[in-house]
């Protein structure tokens, strides 16, 4: 086994060119500052003190610096899984509390552990069952549900935090007559501020400004002691090594959202990972590789009192437009965390919470996604209700209900839509060889005693009826004069025991009524099944052809057919 399979980080250690060094440095000094007030905002999301965010934010990304296959990933903590943890968690702990923390901390070890062995046992498929809609509907809903749990902060009012939409609506309208103005205007300046500033000066640390005039204004006019809620004490210090404790019934306890979670970070961070590897050429991302990183990031964390941390869009995207060229950048990031946490964590005493508010809101937006629903509503409605559903329970219900519906609701459509796949009759293009289907194009000849007709999926149990009805009412609609079937195979991707006996009860079928099937175009799979099941003598060798050309000629060749049995099909679609 080679070390850089083991050890990614000695692959572009080996070949780092001095050129690089000034973009990692300088990508790395921006995504550190970038992350001191996120890290204490999503610390807040999750329920959390501002200390856990900023542990979060060195240690894990430290670690996939050796460990994880992209150049640029930025791992840390995020808004969406801060939001499940404090909304799983919250269900058995206070928020806050010493036992909430540490569950907090205990779901990265979990977390951790599911990912490495997914990684180890090269299971990351698994993420498929997240379909883009389940994605959309579900991402959608965070936002909303994180947005509007930042309003108590933006509005300096005592609402109760909530991951039910319809609660958080009602208790914003009871409180409004309460709103404190000065920490309001606090918070609609800062977004004012941040929209401008990443707008037109993309390069300025946005968050850091405004934490910095925050700060400053408070300070000077003393804010607090007008109502506006502060930060206050943030300890000083690294974290320090201590092994989680638990239980069997902890483990119990946090399974379900443990498995929930690890899936949708590991979705999050491979999804922006391949996004930004296809603005480079010089390495490969690869998924199991990157479960192992961030399971090892999540565990190591974990025994450094770090909770949950995946790969941030918002960062990656920082990162990479900053220059950073590899994982270095990562290590310079952590540092700049790290010296904070050890000298200048006194400096947010006075940092406005309605600061932190207004940096989430504008974060957690970017999460609101109109584009997809506008374009599922133009060609699959199916996927649109997927989408919806998955919002409304998602927004209304749990996280954890919302992402199970939508993947139950995704697989009963892909089970409901495998039984009634697509099938089409075909007819001859004039002076050519091919065959398109007669719904879509105009003009093609169609042969009077003769059917053409292709399966557009595989042959399996759930969809043999479906098959057998089709040709039977296709055989129907051409009457007396119908002479063979000819079913292309160039779709037909495989054949279980069902298709087989489904194809044997056609045979028979259409025997009894001197009707004769040729097939074509059968692909290797196929052919293999139907030599195994001896299902070939039925069939006849001659009977089966390469193209539907083939099986015509053959069959206008042995009954020595006229044109006058040709007529031009019209499109009726």
């Amino acid at each position: 086994m080679k070390l850089v399979n083991v050890f990614p980080f000695l692959e572009w250690l080996s070949s780092y060119k001095k050129s690089w060094l000034k973009g990692d440095i300088t990508a790395g000094l921006t995504v550190g500052v970038m992350l001191i007030p996120q890290g204490i905002a999503y610390a807040m999301i999750a329920g959390l003190p501002p200390i856990y965010g900023l542990y979060t934010a060195m240690i894990p990304q430290v670690v996939y610096a050796f460990f994880g296959t992209s150049r640029q990933l930025a791992v840390g903590p995020s808004a969406m899984d801060s939001l499940i943890v404090a909304s799983g968690i919250g269900a058995i702990a206070t928020l806050g509390s010493e036992n909430f923390i540490l569950l907090a901390i205990l779901l990265a070890l979990f977390i951790g552990v599911i990912q490495l062995a997914f990684g180890l046992f090269r299971l990351g498929f698994l993420v498929n069952f997240l379909s883009k809609p389940v994605i959309s509907g579900f991402t959608s809903a965070a936002a909303l549900i994180i947005g509007l749990n930042q309003l108590k902060h933006l509005l300096g009012v005592d609402m109760q935090r909530n991951n039910h939409l319809q609660n958080l609506v009602i208790d914003a309208v009871n409180h409004i007559k309460y709103i404190n103005w000065a920490t309001f205007l606090i918070g609609l300046f800062s977004i004012l501020i941040l929209v401008f500033l990443k707008r037109y000066f993309k390069k300025i640390p946005a968050a850091l400004v405004v934490v910095i005039l925050g700060i400053v204004v408070v300070k000077l006019f003393n804010l607090h002691q007008y109502g506006v809620k502060i930060v206050g004490n943030i300890p000083k210090g690294l974290p320090y090594f201590k092994i989680p404790q638990f239980s069997l019934e902890t483990i119990k306890e946090l399974g379900p959202l443990a498995i929930t979670l690890a899936l949708i970070a590991f979705m999050e961070a491979i999804s922006v990972a391949k996004a930004i590897e296809s603005k480079h050429m010089n390495y490969k991302v690869k998924a199991n590789k990157e479960l192992i990183a961030l399971g090892l990031g999540n565990i190591v964390g974990s025994l450094f009192q770090s909770y949950p941390s995946t790969g941030g869009f918002g960062r990656t995207a920082v990162n990479n437009q900053s220059g950073a060229n590899t994982p270095f950048a990562a290590i310079i990031s952590a540092s700049v965390v790290a010296l904070t946490l050890l000298f200048l964590t006194p400096l947010f005493y006075y940092l406005p919470k309605a600061v932190l508010g207004a940096i989430i809101l504008v974060a957690v937006f970017s999460l609101l996604d109109f584009k997809v629903p506008y374009q599922l509503w133009k060609y699959t409605k199916r996927d649109l209700i997927i989408l919806n559903v998955t919002l409304l329970v998602t927004a209304t219900v749990g996280i954890k209900e919302g992402i199970i519906t939508g993947v139950i609701l995704s697989l009963v459509m892909l089970i409901y839509k495998s039984t009634k796949p697509h099938v089409a009759v075909l007819g001859n293009v004039p002076n050519s060889y091919l065959y398109r289907n007669i719904k879509r194009f105009d003009q093609l000849i169609v042969l009077k005693d003769v059917l053409i007709i292709r399966f557009d999926a595989q042959l399996h149990f759930a969809n043999t009826t479906y098959f057998k009805d089709t040709i039977y009412n296709e055989a129907y609609k051409k009457g007396k004069d119908l002479k063979i079937i000819v079913i292309d195979g160039e779709s037909l991707n495989n054949l279980d025991s069902s298709g087989v006996y489904a194809l044997e009860e056609i045979l028979k079928y259409f025997k009894e009524k001197n009707i004769e099937l040729y097939f074509t175009g059968l692909k290797g799979p196929v052919r293999d099944t139907i030599y195994k099941s001896n299902i070939i003598q039925n069939i006849g060798q001659e009977h089966c052809f390469m193209s539907i050309q083939e099986a015509i000629d053959y069959y206008h060749n042995k009954t020595d057919t006229t044109d006058n049995k040709v007529y031009i099909q019209q499109r009726n679609s």
